[in-house]
């Protein structure tokens, strides 16, 4: 296996960039290259590994889906319940990270993360596939659950309760966070391991906008 990983080499030389080129805000620096991972088509260009630290200090990363973005920060949402919602109410400094190979980018992303309001989460939950609605209400999220079967009896059990029921409410331990970014960085691959990186730090209301050593 060693050897066959030490062969697996890609070098990267599709585009460059430069600090003198990008937006001086990194969120409009962010959605222009999301807008370019969508035209690349790109698998799920919203994909992102989140990455919280729980009480013992131990880093936790996992996929979650971005579902929103403004000047205000980065969104998503899960069970507040579940071990990264836990984890956030410990420690609530995150980190994100996206990776779009098609277009040979990575961006890196760290701030805070908040509840979003109870407005914002119904609005969204409303908007889900009723089988996704369900879901949220069935599944134990991050507990131990003894075999399929049980999940998928969880799941039946609760079509019955919402059977008669047009419209399903939001449970109230699922919804929203927005990540407030203080860095976000901005790697594009080059070739013979040269790549550029842009990094934007928040400093009061301004990004400060510098270049890293690869």
């Amino acid at each position: 296996m060693k050897d066959y990983l030490n062969k697996l080499r890609k070098d990267y030389s599709m585009m460059g960039m430069d600090e003198k080129d990008v937006d001086k805000d990194g969120i409009v620096q962010f959605e222009k290259w999301m807008v370019d991972a969508a035209n690349a088509e790109v698998n799920e260009p919203n994909a992102m590994v989140l990455s919280t630290v729980d009480k013992n200090n131990h880093p936790h990363s996992r996929i979650v889906l971005l579902r929103d973005v403004s000047s205000k920060g980065f969104v998503f949402y899960t069970n507040y319940e579940s071990d990264k919602g836990h984890e956030i109410e410990h420690q609530s400094m995150v980190a994100l990270n996206f990776f779009w190979v098609e277009l040979e980018r990575q961006v890196r992303i760290e701030g805070i993360a908040e509840k979003i309001s109870q407005v914002e989460s119904n609005e969204y939950y409303a908007s889900r596939p009723r089988e996704n609605q369900l879901s949220a209400w069935a599944s134990p999220q991050s507990k131990v659950v003894g075999s399929r079967a049980e999940l998928e009896a969880l799941w039946r059990e609760t079509e019955m309760k919402w059977k008669d029921q047009i419209e399903i409410e939001r449970p109230p331990f699922w919804g929203g966070y927005i990540v407030k970014a203080s860095m976000i960085e901005f790697w594009q691959g080059r070739a013979g391991r040269l790549h550029d990186r842009i990094r934007y730090r928040l400093e009061k209301d301004a990004w400060a906008i510098e270049r890293l050593g690869p």
